[in-house]
């Protein structure tokens, strides 16, 4: 049998890395964007860029999605020129992007229905940089059979992939993985701002608890960020997030205060105008950055010169 032919629509800035490395890993690939010019460096290396989803979807035979929301995942598949439109019973759809898990579990059910395709759900965490590194960690949902379908492929660009359970808890544990990074990132912007104010250098402190209880590869990363001022990523995007780890709790009547008030604090920057910022965002409400120590004197200095 040929091998399969892979389809990857959603060439952002982690998508279109995702891209290349199941291209790198020897898999027939063909390309699909909204915007053209996210096309062209595919095309420049000779890969099949699609006209539209539903051709893309006609030629291959596992078509993996990155976009935005659920409304544009929607979209994509069941609107015009869309994936249902071209593809045929037997394709597996395998969804990277961020969503909805209810939502995912209606569109699946509503693509198994009207077109024979089987849906797998495997958002990604780890950012662009882990995509270009192939660490990236993926949260699968769908039949197992499935699963192993598409794992040849997401292992060119996952160190870990995890099969969570059935159609939409992939989403799912993906919003539970956000509420840890994204609440993790928020008591971090406070500890460092707490750090700077008592006359630490906040540097000092992601290279302090290494090794310890504390240490994380968000406080690692995004740490720094944050005391460099460097703010980067879509603060909505994190909304979006939250809001649905919020939905969620609501459905299954879990109690989420800490969620609630991360959700809040990007809400208020929001509003303030600041719409860049990604994981970083809750630092905004402390400083705008860079992030320093306040000048003090030594105590021990100080009770010299009082004797």
């Amino acid at each position: 049998m040929s091998p399969p032919r892979v389809g990857y629509i959603g060439l952002g800035d982690i998508g279109a890395p995702m891209a290349w490395r199941i291209h790198a890993a020897g898999h027939a690939l063909s390309v699909y964007n909204r915007s053209p010019a996210r096309s062209a460096p595919f095309a420049a290396q000779g890969i099949d860029v699609a006209a539209t989803a539903a051709q893309l979807a006609t030629d291959c035979d596992l078509v993996f999605t990155c976009v935005s929301d659920t409304a544009a995942m929607e979209q994509l598949v069941f609107g015009a020129k869309g994936i249902a439109e071209g593809a045929r019973p037997g394709t597996l759809l395998v969804d990277c992007s961020t969503i909805h898990p209810v939502r995912t579990r209606e569109l699946a059910a509503r693509l198994l229905r009207e077109r024979g395709m089987a849906w797998v759900d495997a958002p990604v965490s780890g950012g662009p940089a882990g995509a270009r590194a192939g660490t990236l960690a993926v949260f699968a949902g769908g039949k197992a059979e499935d699963v192993e379908r598409a794992r040849p492929v997401l292992q060119a660009f996952a160190g870990q992939v995890t099969l969570m359970g059935p159609v939409g808890n992939g989403m799912a544990a993906k919003v539970c993985n956000q509420m840890l990074s994204f609440g993790s990132a928020a008591v971090i912007a406070e500890t460092l701002t707490l750090a700077a104010n008592f006359g630490i250098d906040p540097r000092l402190m992601p290279k302090a608890v290494t090794g310890g209880f504390a240490d994380s590869n968000v406080l690692r990363h995004y740490g720094q960020a944050m005391i460099d001022g460097s703010y980067a990523g879509k603060s909505r995007t994190g909304l979006k997030d939250l809001d649905i780890a919020l939905d969620i709790a609501r459905e299954t009547g879990s109690a989420t205060p800490m969620t609630s008030l991360v959700a809040s604090f990007f809400r208020l920057v929001i509003a303030q105008g600041h719409t860049n910022g990604g994981l970083a965002t809750p630092m905004r409400l402390y400083s705008e950055g860079p992030l320093a120590a306040r000048p003090q004197q030594d105590p021990q200095d100080a009770w010299k010169e009082t004797t």
